[in-house]
This record gives structure tokens, C-alpha cells and sequence, in this order.
């Protein structure tokens, strides 16, 4: 039988028989404006887990606004690390990851969003390569993410 954890999500849960499995990684995609990072920030405060956010485009400044339209104080949580990080220097995220996760012994994370690595990274193949080299160092960490990616709203697009 599969582990769950929960996320603190209303509804979610349920509708996933107890959450989603432990230690694994869940792709959340989706256009702008849907909730995603709310939901991430949620699946973070809302566990007693250690957790780390990483943000590639939002400041940090936004998030802790974000968060706290919702009552939640990251900045005076000791066991949440919200990380700015800069795509321009990828060579090191993992680096940068796997260092907060063993120094804070976090057992979730969020990273919002993957898809900016595309802004950065202009070859497909090294896009690619670099999100599987990600998604493989946080399986091996234990710890269960969230991968949070935009997609293009195709209404907006065609207007």
C-alpha cells in the first residue's frame, strides 16, 4: 500500500484517498493566475513537515504577500526557507537544493516554476536534461515536491 501524506488542501485529500504519495514528485501545471503557487505555499504551511519553497521568478517579497493574505507568517516560521533563486545560474541549484534540504531537514519542497528554466535554458535537450536531473536529486533526497509549471492560456494567446 501506498504512503499519503496529506497536503492541507481542501478537498484535495479526499479526492486523493489521503493525500499524495509520500516522497514522490507532482508535476502542478497550469495557466497564470489558477492558484498554483498558493497551493504549494499551502502544502508547505499547512504540514508540521519541514519545507523548502524555491522561486525562480517572484520575488521573496511576493510570496511572504502572498502567504500572508492566507494568516501564514513564513518569515516567522522555523521550519519553512523560502529560497530566490536565479535561473542565469542553474549550474549550482542542485547544489543549493540539496544543501537547505539536509541543513533544515526538509521533507517537502516546492518549486515554482520549472518552466522558467525555459527562459534560460534556450536548447530543448539541455531543458530537458537539467528538469530530469532536478526531479532525480529530489527523489534520491526523500523528500516529496512539488514541480509547479506554467502553461500558455490558449485563449489569451489567440486573442
Amino acid at each position: 500500500m501506498i504512503k499519503r501524506i496529506q497536503t492541507g488542501i481542501p478537498g484535495l485529500d479526499a479526492i486523493t484517498k489521503g493525500g499524495i504519495p509520500e516522497k514522490d514528485l507532482i508535476l502542478l501545471s497550469g495557466p497564470s493566475g489558477m492558484g498554483k503557487t498558493i497551493m504549494g505555499l499551502q502544502f508547505l504551511y499547512a504540514s508540521k513537515d519541514r519545507g523548502i519553497f524555491i522561486s525562480f521568478e517572484e520575488p521573496l517579497t511576493q510570496i511572504i504577500s502572498v502567504g500572508s493574505e492566507f494568516g501564514w507568517d513564513f518569515e516567522k516560521s522555523d521550519r519553512l526557507r523560502l529560497l530566490r533563486y536565479d535561473p542565469f545560474k542553474i549550474e549550482d541549484i542542485f547544489e543549493v537544493i540539496e544543501n537547505n534540504i539536509k541543513e533544515l531537514g526538509a521533507h517537502r519542497i516546492v518549486i515554482d516554476s520549472i518552466s522558467a528554466l525555459g527562459i534560460y535554458i534556450k536548447d530543448l535537450g539541455e531543458l530537458r536534461r537539467t528538469i530530469l536531473q532536478i526531479s532525480t536529486m529530489l527523489r534520491k533526497s526523500d523528500c516529496t515536491s512539488l514541480l509547479i509549471s506554467d502553461i500558455p492560456d490558449s485563449k489569451k494567446l489567440s486573442r
